[in-house]
């Protein structure tokens, strides 16, 4: 049988972008690929996965280089890397997108509001909409249409069940059902390497936006009446609120509504009227403009950070706010913070099962972070998180499976909560032999975690 070769862009150590080409946008637990494959064409996924296979070579599937702990890379392996498809079509008469699996969200909502639509994603632009959408994928439309994934139609994967070459299969309600309903919040890179994705897209012209700023006095009042107004509003209103350090000495909340400016000054006055806000903003934009407005530039730098996160499916009480405060008290340095989302609405509409995406009660997801600038402050870093994590744990449930966290230890559960064993099915059947693995992913029914 003929050996297959390695087409693409590819990059070694010996050249020159190496550096760049290894580089995600996490910068600790770096990571030394041998060989780094741009795909610019299906055949490319392809041969990049049938080499892996010849040549028993370890590999990472990749897209927007946002994996937190890195899983998208390889020490000594391949990086089969498909940022270099990503044209976005659209179908207006249909009202459906076909986007490859290298677009990021900057290029989809550009060429979506081109044509006068959107689909609900996420807020920084450099994010792969492939990774974003495969584990879910919330932002400032979630309340009104759903999850990232709530609005996905069709995944079209390069798949190799241990036995021959790799193939092309599609997988949508009706074509490996089970397969679609493990796409839909069952975490990138467990099933296969997606090419594209069709999406239900959703008219938008202008939206209303707000942004209102407390300083640290008022921790408490802004939010308790955030979290108690957030998870019960209009549903066209999606909201979040970042808690940031005491020494940065600011509370902020902000949010989409599809609807007016005067509308929206008035669902908010349980925010304007509590405490005293240093700053309030409502306006009405172009959507595009609302894109620009959540997008934050530093989420597209390579830094050193850690991120982890949970859900809340109860309003938290005082003592689990003042727990939240303790730690911002004490925070290793002045980025460290705790952001947190509304839920509901749309997404609650859909059980548990329904989609792989678990959480559907949850009333708010949370994500607690910190940046560094120096590896000898990675930790403190680490441990702040991971013990407010903990401490706040008896509030809480699960984590959301975009926000991976080496460091949990029934990370399983945590993700998937009760659709993992259907999804470890669903893995025995499309990659029995475990040739998508890396440190979290989903292990075939039948193998050893």
């Amino acid at each position: 049988m003929e050996k297959t070769r390695l087409t693409g862009r590819i990059v070694t150590p010996d050249d020159a972008e190496y550096e760049q080409a290894r580089t995600n946008n996490t910068l600790n637990n770096p990571k030394f690929p041998k060989i780094i494959v741009f795909c610019q064409k299906k055949r490319d996924v392809l041969n990049a996965l049938n080499w892996a296979k010849e040549n028993n070579m370890p590999f990472r599937v990749r897209s927007g280089r946002h994996s937190f702990e890195n899983f998208s890379l390889v020490n000594g392996g391949l990086v089969i890397d498909v940022s270099e498809m990503n044209t976005v079509t659209v179908d207006c008469k249909n009202m459906t997108a076909k986007i490859q699996a290298g677009a990021n969200l900057g290029k989809v909502y550009n060429v979506l509001w081109e044509n006068g639509t959107t689909i609900p994603a996420g807020t920084e632009s450099s994010v792969g909409v492939v990774g974003l959408s495969l584990g879910g994928g919330i932002g400032m439309l979630s309340r009104l249409y759903g999850l990232t994934c709530d609005n996905l139609l069709e995944v079209e994967l390069v798949v190799s069940n241990g036995k021959g070459k790799a193939k092309i299969i599609k997988a949508n309600k009706k074509q490996n059902s089970d397969l679609f309903w493990a796409c839909r919040g069952g975490g990138g890179g467990n099933f296969g390497i997606v090419t594209s994705l069709k999406y239900k897209v959703h008219p938008i012209s202008n939206v209303s936006i707000f942004s209102i700023i407390w300083e640290w006095n008022d921790f408490e009042a802004a939010f308790d009446a955030w979290q108690k107004f957030a998870t019960n509003t209009d549903s066209r209103l999606t909201s979040e609120i970042e808690l940031r350090s005491k020494q940065a000495n600011q509370i902020i909340a902000q949010g989409e509504f599809v609807g007016p400016a005067a509308k929206l000054r008035e669902l908010l006055r349980p925010l304007t009227e509590t405490g005293t806000p240093i700053n309030v903003e409502i306006k009405e934009v172009p959507y595009i403009e609302a894109v620009h407005f959540f997008d934050e530039p530093i989420g597209n730098i390579p830094t050193y950070k850690k991120r982890s996160g949970s859900f809340i499916n109860e309003i938290l009480p005082k003592r689990a706010i003042l727990i939240m405060k303790s730690f911002l008290e004490n925070t290793p340095n002045e980025t460290t913070a705790i952001w947190q989302q509304s839920l509901g609405g749309e997404v609650k509409r859909i059980k548990p099962d329904e989609t792989a995406y678990y959480y559907r009660d949850a009333i708010i997801v949370q994500e607690y972070y910190s940046r560094w600038k120096r590896p000898e402050e990675e930790e403190n870093s680490i441990r702040w998180v991971e013990e407010l994590r903990s401490t706040l744990s008896k509030y809480t449930t699960g984590d959301y499976v975009n926000w991976p966290d080496r460091f949990i230890r029934n990370w399983p559960t945590a993700y998937y909560g009760g659709n993992l064993q259907r999804l470890r099915i669903v893995k025995r059947e499309y990659d029995p032999y475990n040739l998508f693995n890396f440190p979290q992913s989903i292990p075939p029914l039948n193998f050893w975690f």
